[in-house]
């Protein structure tokens, strides 16, 4: 643990930057040092473990859901909005 951080809290710094990277790092689309990172922030921090289990819970309802693919415009569409509700609740 870095100094000032205790058991199931980390510095928002490290928040921030795991939070940003969650969805790539959950499609496995993060260089293994990045991902390292994010693993082990995973690791001692509650609230982004918590939206991590969000995130790989909602991937795989959609995975199992989803058996056509939809167009490329519209999944551009949905995943501008994702980022855009998520940076606004990042505040």
């Amino acid at each position: 643990m870095t100094t000032g951080e205790t058991q199931g809290v980390a510095p928002a710094s490290d928040c921030q930057r795991a939070k940003r990277e969650l969805e790539e790092y959950i499609h496995g689309e993060l260089c293994a040092a990045d991902a390292g990172d994010i693993r082990r922030h995973l690791e001692t921090c509650d609230d982004c473990n918590a939206e991590h289990t969000v995130g790989v819970t909602l991937t795989n309802a959609l995975k199992g859901a989803c058996k056509e693919a939809a167009p490329e415009e519209l999944r551009d569409s949905i995943m501008n909005a994702l980022r855009r509700a998520q940076a606004e609740h990042q505040g």
